[in-house]
């Protein structure tokens, strides 16, 4: 993985690079000396040149599942990686909205109301930049008709400004779907798994959590009587209508439409452990456009064939060349 990872730096160079969670097996009960080492370990393997930008979300492999999170193991993990369980970061007026999908999931968790202040916020900042995107096309005659009330204006007010574009969303969960069976992709899952059902809160997000990441009538997003603040932990994510949703967790590649409008795409495994065939997306984002391609790595079994074939190959080399060097001597030997 090592290789892998150093190998496709070198070739792709990316100006940043996003680990949707679950960088370590045993986050949730590792003692500080374990969670050291896994740091370490973790820092040499995906060690990279100030070029590139590295940028890890929790998983629930790294904090704990919603009811096991708490805040000394997101601090612990936030002090390694600077990332909070909310922010939005922008790259080339592109933002990019980073979510602990643990204290979303639907329900209800220690961190969630905290996460549900910090997502209430970035609601009203990311729309309030919306509209200014709107009003200054409407200056420009290339908008429609103005239709922002004053409560709408003055809830702006104070927003942060964001470029004027619907976020991309990054978690470790996927929105909810009924399971695998609506997936396309090239590493879907097989199958004989495919129509196996999800559980909410374990595998994907909760369906109540999901549909308020994609709803929502954009005029009411910015109404501040209508955030219905605190009904569930997952209340405030229907202020967020993005334009692609980037999930992992379920070790498969899965694209989905929902809604028939917004994109998921669940990202399969890094890693040989989860799959003969771990891959990852290669994206290139701008602020109105989006490319995306799956960039495999050669399956395991290739590889063990070359490193067998290899080693077989430098073993016959090294007796022929014995078997040479014998020859030549015997050659030469001098007369008794």
């Amino acid at each position: 993985m090592e290789r892998a990872f150093q190998t496709a730096l070198w070739l792709l160079k990316p100006h940043i690079v996003f680990i949707l969670g679950d960088i370590f097996d045993e986050g949730t009960w590792s003692s500080e000396k374990d969670w050291e080492d896994d740091v370490r370990r973790f820092s040499k393997m995906f060690r990279r040149t100030t070029d590139t930008e590295l940028i890890v979300l929790p998983g629930n492999h790294d904090v704990g599942f919603q009811n096991e999170a708490d805040w000394a193991k997101l601090w612990r993990f936030e002090k390694v990686f600077n990332v909070t369980s909310a922010t939005v970061v922008t790259k080339g007026g592109v933002n990019f909205l980073l979510l602990n999908s643990m204290a979303v999931l639907g329900g209800s968790c220690s961190v969630c109301r905290s996460v549900e202040d910090e997502l209430f916020l970035l609601s009203r900042d990311l729309n309030c930049s919306l509209q200014v995107g709107a009003s200054q096309d409407r200056a420009r005659g290339s908008g429609p008709p103005a239709t922002q009330s004053k409560k709408v204006g003055k809830l702006c007010r104070d927003a942060r400004k964001f470029p004027s574009s619907p976020p991309i969303i990054l978690q470790h969960y996927p929105l909810y779907r009924a399971s695998n069976a609506i997936c396309s992709g090239l590493d879907v899952a097989p199958e004989e798994v495919r129509h196996q059902r999800f559980e909410e809160q374990y595998d994907t997000l909760s369906q109540e959590a999901s549909e308020k990441v994609l709803s929502a009538a954009h005029e009411d997003r910015l109404q501040p009587d209508n955030h219905l603040h605190r009904a569930s932990p997952a209340q405030l994510l229907w202020w967020f209508r993005p334009r692609l949703v980037l999930s992992g967790h379920i070790h498969r590649s899965c694209a989905v439409l929902h809604e028939n409008k917004y994109p998921e795409v669940s990202v399969s495994s890094f890693n040989w452990r989860n799959g003969n065939r771990p891959s990852f997306l290669l994206g290139s984002f701008s602020p109105d456009r989006l490319a995306l391609s799956t960039c495999f790595l050669p399956e395991e079994t290739t590889v063990v064939v070359l490193y067998c074939g290899s080693g077989a190959a430098v073993a016959l080399l090294a007796l022929l060349r014995s078997y040479l060097l014998k020859g030549t001597s015997l050659v030469h030997r001098p007369p008794v």
